[in-house]
């Protein structure tokens, strides 16, 4: 069975209305969440990718009632810490960082011992990140250069820390406030900013948590040791999922395209914000407040004529798994773009700043490396593509092959784009729902 894509033609004008899979990183969260919770809670529209599954496998492993009824997930929470984790349990958190990060907090408050593993790409990316605070709590942690395998035993009697997060990394900040709630006390966590959905979600289900923010930074306070009730949630559309198509769409000729039902959360948006900055039209419709979150409808129509961006710093954390398809559209947008401090790209499923660069210049685009993990990029309007290109070899990262498919879909050429499994990980219908754009592949 091939597992590649061959993409021979640009994808005609289109005016449609589509639905995005549900959220990746508020599926996640539910289900730890749940699992702690009192009572059964129900989800819809949970998303069923790799990572989603690894998840619900995760916490079956160490005792948790998972079942999927009528498209609806239910999970039978067990209370803080009343996890059944048996001896020897070795959790496999597959290609998800999420995952894994979290897990480690989530399970900080028993002492039985676990091992933590993962796939060949999250093998090779930084743990050290959480286990120093978790280290803090009075966990034990066994690894050999901060990386999986994590051989980890908990402390039933966790003790609350202070704790400085400068990365601007949502991963590490949950995980310290999923272990906070297994520890008597409050912890506190002065965090630089980063997506917050792990904050909304404590103060919807009644989790005790202060939060006082500086222009930078968010001071956040949770007590734990706090039981709570069971919850319902209809998941909203993913952004991060969403941005492939609004860029898709940007850059197709003569076409709309309404995506419904979007988290717009305001952590997640900078791409939006950059991407109005590039005078591209996009509109949202129907806002409307959901569990703590800003959902609406996003409208996008064709844009010619677009501006070269001097991306602020402070938007990095906001579109830092969109940041790729900005390049793309600084690629053909008149004038000189910049893009600053971009180290954490290379810590993503591959070294997506590596890939950004490499990718560029493989169509033709002049680049500039900058000080600090910058890059400048020259844009060529006229850009238009006609030669062979392939896509190998990138550690299976499934925004590296969505980002392909935009490219050879809107700029043209002859694409060889391989590991088309890779998108199981976070958005299995990506290639079902482009095809209903009137998109072609073989």
């Amino acid at each position: 069975m091939s597992t590649h894509i061959i993409v021979n033609k640009k994808l005609d004008s289109f005016n449609k209305k589509i639905n995005i899979s549900g959220d990746k990183s508020l599926s996640i969260r539910w289900l730890l969440l749940a699992s702690q919770a009192i009572g059964i809670s129900k989800a819809y529209n949970l998303l069923e990718s790799d990572d989603i599954k690894s998840t619900i496998k995760a916490l079956k492993q160490i005792g948790v009632s998972i079942i999927k009824k009528n498209k609806i997930y239910q999970v039978e929470g067990l209370g803080i810490n009343n996890f059944n984790i048996k001896s020897n349990c070795v959790i496999n958190a597959g290609n998800s960082g999420t995952l894994a990060r979290l897990i480690l907090g989530v399970i900080s408050g028993s002492s039985k011992k676990i091992k933590l593993i993962g796939d060949n790409s999250l093998s090779k990316r930084d743990f050290k990140r959480v286990i120093l605070p978790l280290q803090k709590f009075g966990a034990k942690i066994k690894s050999k250069k901060n990386s999986l395998p994590i051989h980890f035993q908990g402390n039933e009697f966790c003790r609350p820390i202070n704790y400085q997060e400068n990365i601007g990394s949502a991963q590490v900040k949950s995980c310290i406030m999923l272990s906070a709630l297994n520890t008597k006390g409050t912890t506190k966590i002065k965090a630089k900013k980063s997506r917050n959905h792990t904050e909304i979600l404590f103060k919807k289900i009644g989790i005790p948590i202060k939060i006082n923010s500086t222009k930078n930074y968010d001071i956040i306070q949770v007590k734990g040791k706090n039981n709570f009730s069971s919850f319902d949630y209809k998941i909203p559309g993913d952004i991060s999922s969403a941005s492939f198509f609004i860029v898709l769409t940007l850059l197709s000729k003569k076409s709309k395209l309404l995506l419904r039902n979007i988290n717009i959360n305001q952590s997640r948006t900078g791409l939006i914000d950059c991407l109005m900055k590039m005078n591209c039209k996009i509109i949202m419709k129907n806002k409307r407040k959901y569990m703590g979150e800003e959902l609406s409808d996003i409208y996008i129509e064709s844009s010619k004529n677009l501006r070269a961006i001097n991306c602020p710093v402070s938007i990095n954390s906001r579109a830092i798994d969109e940041m790729l398809l900005l390049f793309i559209v600084a690629s053909v947008s008149k004038g000189v773009s910049r893009f600053k401090n971009l180290g954490e790209l290379n810590k993503k499923e591959s070294k997506r700043l590596n890939w950004g660069f490499k990718i560029l210049k493989m169509i033709g685009i002049k680049t500039k490396k900058l000080k600090n993990n910058g890059i400048e990029i020259f844009g060529k309007p006229d850009n238009k593509l006609h030669g062979k290109f392939e896509i190998r070899n990138y550690l299976k990262d499934h925004r590296i092959f969505m980002l392909s498919m935009v490219i050879a879909l809107t700029l043209g050429g002859k694409w060889k784009i391989h590991d088309k499994e890779s998108i199981k990980t976070s958005f299995p219908h990506f290639l079902k729902t482009i095809k209903k754009l009137g998109a072609k592949f073989s």
